[in-house]
């Protein structure tokens, strides 16, 4: 067997051999599979030949071979828990296969892979065993395929094994293409042990591992009359394999964990390098999060290469899973800085010759990674600051349970998994109530299920509007703020109702209306519905289905019937509002594209009677000269109170005159012009009059909530009005508390901070003088060390609280003993911390990171770091004098073990 294949090699190697034997050699086909809606990712290598298989497309070859990218994170096929303990199991992986479209069966494809793993890549036999189906739940053994394993391989019956339904057959779904399969498994470990196999693999990876699947589609699976499944053979039996390269590279290199092989190993390596901590193949908690992040890395590139973005639904919202994952990982190891994408360019390295588009996208990449990493450590600074208020309440009410309500908000706002609660928690001495958590992550995945009827209530607002005679609803609110018109349809429980009774949940669909259904980015109106012996008062007004106007709210008074004539009444003030804010949000459209450059284009957008928010692009935060110039460049236009116009044109007509447009492929053949001043943009919202409607613009602020993304929240009139009043009343009540006018105060407050850094330059000093030893210096404290195995050994216990202070003090103390191992330790508030230092001289037989932790499990906490230099917490400091002087037994502990005398070559 072996062991210089690397995995490149690997993969030229099986596509070569298919090659030979007459198959297409076929591109992988895209993590996002198109046009199938059922998968959300692709999983296995016969993703993209699914209808080939099914008779729906036609190919010109009917043999093909494949290296597919594959994700596994979603739906049954959902491998993240596993990923980073496990030495097999992997978010992203590749499948390596070969197909017939009815051209050869089972025979040939077995074999084809006995060959290529015996032949080609020279496993050897004694290491392998074959499986077959051997019958069940009356479907008869796969005695075609055990006598074809006896004639290739020359095996007996203790290494052609029979398997049941779970492992050996294969379904495309309940009803479709299905089959028997054979697996073909091989021993990783020493001695081979023929009996382990069917357990699961040791921690360490050794034991029996599937690395081949052969599936044999030759029946078709289809309901019965009475319900039964019944199979019928296919006319033209195919075949679909599928091998793990990972697995693959695993054998053929000789390993136990496919995190050993050598493009993993090196993303492994990559991120253990930021950590500053070996790489030892263990189950540690260290050696598992280096695994997470190099798993996780690979995700992360290719989906970005792909186009999907971290967000908050769907795929993007996995990859924003997966990504905060791995950072979450690196957290843990002590990485301070962004790392992620340093390992995913490492992925673009290392696979860009196989999948080009890791380089063409590289900086891409770089940039996507890089800010969700910073986004994300904000939001992890922001969970950890929710804790603390926890624990001061819990300290205050004498509790030591943190709720499930707020693990679950943890979770769910800031991206803290369980685990990582339980562990902080611990460090304080707090548990975390399960109980609690399920439950509200179980009404999560409710609300979460009710989301998934929509396409039921969907089919209700579809049988509404067949009820409108024009085919959709006509909106009047361009000209009227209140207009005639009569029940066509009314919605009670998501059902469609003759009536609705006084203090019901209702939705009103009429034949016309003045009310602006949200779109666009401008809520939805609210106002009342009156009829002849009832009143509904409208909470908003949406428009669930193309050409579908429904009214939410309920009935305030008496009842409403279907057909009933009513008159509808928006609320004026509150659209006022609206179109104020609307008409604003056009002009700082068109003031950012002239502040920050036209790349500046929307986004996204809300607008609402009491603020506005817009979305543009832009890869940095505005400077504040650029958002007061572009506060400006607004006011100056709504001083001058320019007219604001719209014209009904053609989609051509306004491409001539030059509009800014949005989401253009969601614009029809005609279009609502909007100008005022210089802007120029196709628009459906209802607006202000005139531009000195708007008032008095204010930008609140200016936030990056995607990469390349900025956010602006703006307020405009009556709202820009009580934003400054708010604000002089919060400068007034400062100005009071330090005894000032408000005209003085940024000058009180600037003499405040600069004696406040001249009393924190004192307290740095004395904290220094204290942290080597006072006046007289550090004599007294170097007179505590200790000799051991040649090794000077210092651990010293002081009143310092300042860790930058403690850390002076144990270089210091180091720097004045040598080639020495120092350990300070102090109690802040109410924890006991410590710092660890070792020689530069000594870091080839002492690490600090690794010393500190035992040291640290004794104060009831945790540490890591450098080699040269360490730091820990824990949360019982009555236990510190214990650690401290713990380290003169560690030392000699581990200068037994490490005497250069006793590894030296004899």
């Amino acid at each position: 067997m072996s062991s210089e294949k690397t995995s490149a090699d690997l993969r030229q190697a099986f596509l070569g051999f298919f090659r030979d034997k007459g198959h297409e050699i076929v591109p992988s086909g895209p993590l996002i599979p198109p046009n199938d809606p059922t998968l959300m990712f692709a999983n296995a290598g016969m993703v993209q030949f699914k209808d080939v298989f099914t008779g729906r497309e036609q190919r010109p070859y009917r043999r093909a071979a494949s290296s597919q990218k594959c994700i596994r994170i979603s739906g049954k096929h959902n491998d993240l828990e596993s990923v980073g303990p496990s030495p097999r199991h992997h978010t992203f992986f590749e499948m390596l296969g070969n197909f017939s479209f009815g051209d050869y069966f089972k025979e040939q494809a077995i074999v084809y892979a006995w060959e290529f793993l015996t032949g080609v890549l020279g496993l050897p036999r004694e290491r392998l065993v074959c499986t077959y189906f051997k019958g069940e739940q009356g479907i008869a053994e796969d005695s075609d395929a055990r006598e074809l394993w006896r004639k290739v391989s020359g095996f007996g019956d203790d290494r052609v094994i029979g398997l049941g339904m779970a492992d050996n057959f294969w379904a495309m779904g309940d009803t479709g293409p299905c089959g028997p399969c054979s697996e073909i498994y091989f021993y990783v470990g020493d001695s081979v042990d023929l009996g382990a196999f069917g357990r699961e693999q040791t921690a360490e990876g050794v034991g029996w591992m599937e690395i081949w699947n052969l599936v044999f589609m030759q029946f078709e699976r289809s309901a019965g009359a009475d319900g039964e499944a019944r199979l019928s053979p296919l006319p033209a039996p195919s075949i679909d394999t599928g091998a793990g390269l990972e697995r693959l590279a695993c054998v053929v290199q000789g390993k136990t964990s496919n995190y050993d092989t050598d493009v993993l190993r090196e993303l492994v390596e990559t991120a253990a390098r930021f950590a500053g901590k070996p790489y030892r193949g263990s189950r540690d908690p260290d050696d598992t999060s280096l695994r997470v992040i190099a798993d996780h890395a690979r995700t992360t590139a290719f989906l970005i290469a792909e186009g999907v973005m971290p967000d908050r639904t769907g795929r993007e919202y996995v990859l924003r899973r997966v990504m905060r994952r791995a950072i979450r990982h690196g957290h843990r190891l002590g990485i301070q800085q962004p790392f992620l994408h340093e390992v995913a360019l490492r992925v673009a390295d290392l696979m860009g010759d196989a999948y080009p588009e890791l380089r063409e996208r590289r900086e891409l990449i770089r940039t996507v990674v890089e800010a969700e990493e910073v986004r994300f450590r904000n939001t992890i600074e922001r969970g950890l600051s929710l804790l603390e208020e926890r624990f001061a309440e819990l300290e205050r009410t004498g509790r030591r349970e943190l709720s499930g309500a707020d693990a679950f908000q943890l979770y769910d706002t800031y991206g803290f998994p369980l685990d990582l609660t339980e562990v902080i928690c611990a460090e304080r001495g707090v548990t975390v109530d399960h109980a609690g958590y399920e439950a509200a992550l179980e009404r999560a995945r409710q609300r979460s299920e009710f989301k998934g009827m929509e396409s039921a209530v969907e089919e209700v607002y579809r049988r509404a509007l067949e009820t409108v005679s024009e085919g959709s609803v006509r909106f009047t609110g361009y000209e009227r703020d209140s207009d005639e018109s009569h029940v066509v349809a009314l919605i009670v429980n998501g059902k469609l109702a003759d009536r609705a009774e006084s203090g019901a949940a209702v939705e009103v669909v009429t034949e016309n209306t003045p009310f602006y259904a949200e779109a666009g980015g401008q809520v939805g109106d609210h106002g009342v519905i009156v009829g002849p012996s009832g009143r509904v008062e409208v909470e908003d007004t949406v428009r669930p289905v193309a050409g579908l106007v429904v009214h939410r709210g309920r009935v305030v008074e008496g009842a409403l019937a279907q057909g009933e004539a009513v008159t509808l009444h928006i609320d004026v003030a509150r659209r006022e509002r609206i179109r104020r804010n609307h008409s604003a949000t056009h002009l700082l459209h068109w003031a950012l594209r002239t502040v920050v450059g036209p790349h500046a284009q929307q986004k996204g957008s809300l607008v609402g009677p009491d603020r506005l928010r817009f979305d543009f692009t832009h890869n940095k935060p505005l400077t504040a000269e650029e958002i007061a110039r572009i506060e400006d460049l607004v006011n100056e236009r709504t001083l001058k109170n320019h007219p604001i116009r719209t014209e009904v044109l053609t989609m051509q007509e306004a491409r001539a005159r030059g509009a800014t447009m949005i989401f253009e492929e969601k614009y029809g053949d005609v279009v609502r012009l909007l100008s005022m001043a210089e802007s120029l943009e196709l628009c459906g919202g209802t607006h202000a009059r005139a531009t000195g409607d708007i008032g008095l613009f204010k930008i609140v602020s200016e936030q990056g909530v995607a990469a390349g993304v900025r956010r602006i929240t703006a307020v405009t009139g009556e709202g820009a009005l009580a934003y400054v009043r708010d604000l002089e009343g919060n400068v007034g009540r400062a100005a009071e508390a330090l005894k000032t006018a408000p005209a003085t105060l940024s000058e009180r407050i600037e003499k405040l901070l600069q004696r406040e850094r001249s009393l924190e330059r004192k307290v740095e000093e004395l904290e220094r003088k204290l942290a080597t030893g006072g006046a007289g210096g550090p004599e007294a404290l170097l007179a505590q060390a200790r000799e051991i195995a040649g090794v000077k050994v210092l651990g010293v216990r002081t009143d310092v609280t300042d860790r930058a202070a403690l850390r002076e003090l144990a270089e210091t103390l180091r720097d004045r003993l040598g080639s020495s191992i120092v350990l300070v330790g102090s109690v802040a508030d109410g924890k006991a911390q410590l710092v660890l230092t070792v020689a530069k001289t000594l870091v080839d037989r002492f690490r600090a990171g690794e010393l500190i932790r035992p040291i640290a499990q004794i104060v009831g906490g945790s540490g890591g770091g450098r080699p040269d230099m360490a730091q820990a917490g824990g949360t019982d400091p009555a236990r510190l004098d214990q650690a401290i002087m713990s380290i003169y037994d560690l030392i000699a502990s581990r200068a037994e073990h490490s005497d250069p005398a006793s590894t030296s070559p004899s």
